[in-house]
């Protein structure tokens, strides 16, 4: 009998072994993949040539054929015909001067591509000199942050730079977005 007992309390300490053995192996493979995955969030910037850029709103811009919408901020609406958006929305003609000039005055502009939304633009995070440009125009009170609705993306730090720059800047003067458009704009 006191044999048994020794033999099932052997048998109790390998699996434990095993188990704890296990679990750090996956503990381990998961820390590596949150390295990779920085690691490929820094790699996949792409740089853009100044010339090739020309203003839309506060939140968008042209880079060549591409429409890029600013991932992480919904800023003031201008006005857009083609959208049914038909004047321009409170400090709207602000932050897209600011957008376009940030972009104008930089040294370096890169991109972090996420993927198209359902309007054709591309969504991305963009870098100005270093520093993402949506977390610029909320320090400036001209574009509240939209993580909070949308989520990270696949980009938690990125999203967690914008969330700070929005705790700690003053409430944006105008509006949010997304309210003024659904009494402004105008469907189809």
């Amino acid at each position: 009998m006191g044999e048994l007992i020794y033999q099932r309390k052997y048998v109790l300490l390998i699996g434990l072994i095993v188990l704890s053995v296990l679990l750090l192996r996956f503990n381990t493979r998961d820390s590596k993949r949150g390295t990779e995955k920085q690691d490929k969030e820094k790699g996949a910037r792409i740089r853009m040539d100044r010339a090739g850029i020309r203003p839309d709103d506060g939140d968008t811009f042209y880079y060549k054929d591409v429409i890029i919408r600013i991932l992480g901020i919904d800023a003031p609406e201008i006005i857009h015909k083609e959208h049914g958006i038909f004047e321009d929305q409170p400090y709207g003609r602000k932050a897209a001067a600011m957008t376009i000039d940030i972009l104008r005055k930089a040294r370096v502009i890169e991109y972090l591509p996420l993927q198209s939304d359902k309007y054709g633009r591309l969504l991305a995070h963009v870098f100005v000199d270093g520093e993402l440009l949506s977390v610029r125009l909320i320090r400036a009170g001209l574009a509240y942050e939209n993580i909070s609705y949308y989520g990270d993306n696949g980009f938690p730090d990125l999203a967690e730079r914008i969330l700070r720059a929005a705790h700690e800047s003053p409430r944006p003067p105008f509006e949010m977005p997304y309210k003024w458009r659904r009494r402004h704009q105008i469907k189809k």
